[in-house]
């Protein structure tokens, strides 16, 4: 085993950049993903048929199908359409898919969005009927109910399963490495292996990088559900 090539200043650069890609794409993608799931949630949850029988199809599609396949339809399918070729120089925002970092990062937050949008609105179907008979007797409109006293309860007992979608949002990145040109964890490895043909070395110092970010996503977010669900928590006599 070679290890010291990783630890060569230009491949420790190289898993530096690969890294700030890496964390860039996730928060960014959960960013977009959870505005897009929120809204989301409110249809599936609504009084409007129609928009929930169009957003149940999409979050049926997106988790039907693998994310890998929907970063190649959005990078080289979308690429096919002669009408979008036609507006991907100079029309906004069709310029845009000619960046490798820009269409993985729309595949993403739409896959992020079709889960987390299908988890809260379990979430807000699942609030209980003693909280909104509370906020009707208290004189709130449907509107008022939700926004505090459904969504901010549905948003904390969402929180555990969102954690374990961040986790494998933040290991579903590397699949970035598809997208020619994008230099995220997995590239970086995937470069150092092919100058070096060290696959093991390569491969294990990218593994490390996940395993010691995964772990710090869990102690966050153990911290944070014991913060904000400590009032589930079983009281102690």
């Amino acid at each position: 085993m070679e290890w010291a090539v990783i630890f060569e200043p230009e491949n420790l650069a190289l898993f530096g950049n690969g890294i700030l890609i890496t964390l860039w794409l996730l928060f960014a993608s959960l960013g977009i993903g959870a505005v897009l799931a929120l809204i989301f949630a409110l249809m599936l949850t609504g009084p409007w048929a129609p928009l929930r029988w169009v957003v149940g199809a999409y979050t049926f599609v997106i988790r039907g199908t693998p994310l890998l396949i929907q970063v190649y339809l959005i990078y080289y399918g979308l690429g096919q359409l002669e009408w979008i070729q036609e507006r991907w120089n100079d029309v906004w925002p069709w310029t845009y898919f000619k960046e490798p970092f820009f269409c993985a990062l729309l595949a993403f937050s739409l896959n992020t969005a079709g889960y987390t949008a299908e988890m809260l609105a379990g979430a807000i179907r699942e609030t209980s009927a003693g909280e909104i008979e509370a906020a009707h007797a208290y004189g709130m409109s449907r509107t008022q109910t939700m926004w505090r006293i459904v969504l901010p309860s549905a948003l904390r007992r969402t929180l555990p399963a969102y954690s374990n979608e961040v986790v494998m949002m933040l290991h579903s990145t590397s699949l970035a490495s598809a997208v020619p040109n994008m230099l995220d964890v997995t590239s970086a490895a995937s470069r150092i292996y092919a100058t070096y043909y060290l696959p093991f070395e390569a491969y294990l110092a990218a593994a490390a990088i996940y395993l010691t970010a995964s772990f710090a996503l869990i102690g966050f977010f153990r911290f944070s559900e014991g913060r904000l669900l400590a009032y589930l928590s079983p009281r102690r006599h």
